[in-house]
């Protein structure tokens, strides 16, 4: 069975490297790494552990599928959802993809708030 806190608290190391430009926020109740100011939504990360995975949701990823299109399959087959990569185990390599990713992504959401 995987160990899921592991893999949470994985994710959320990775995510916390946008910090501080990114501030904490929250999306329905998850957790959630925001642009100063931003409301809603618009959210450029948000993580929660579920019973069999934990879900990475990145709507911005939904704006730039061309950006999902650059990672591995592996990556790519982490997406369960239009905004959603689920995990239920994270190793080095798929890290590394992900923080590839979340990299691009981020150059995008900056952009669309000025940055």
């Amino acid at each position: 069975m995987a160990d899921l806190d592991a893999v949470a608290a994985r994710l959320t190391a990775l995510l916390d490297r946008y910090r501080p430009e990114l501030v904490d926020g929250a999306i329905h109740g998850v957790p959630a790494w925001v642009w100063p100011g931003a409301t809603g939504h618009d959210y450029f990360a948000a993580l929660k552990r579920n019973r069999a995975d934990v879900g990475v949701y990145l709507i911005i990823m939904d704006r730039y599928p061309d950006d999902l299109a650059l990672a591995s399959p592996p990556l790519q087959a982490r997406r369960t959802g239009r905004a959603t990569l689920s995990f239920r185990a994270l190793d080095d390599e798929l890290e590394r993809e992900l923080a590839g990713l979340l990299d691009r992504l981020l150059v995008r959401y900056r952009a669309e708030h000025g940055g």
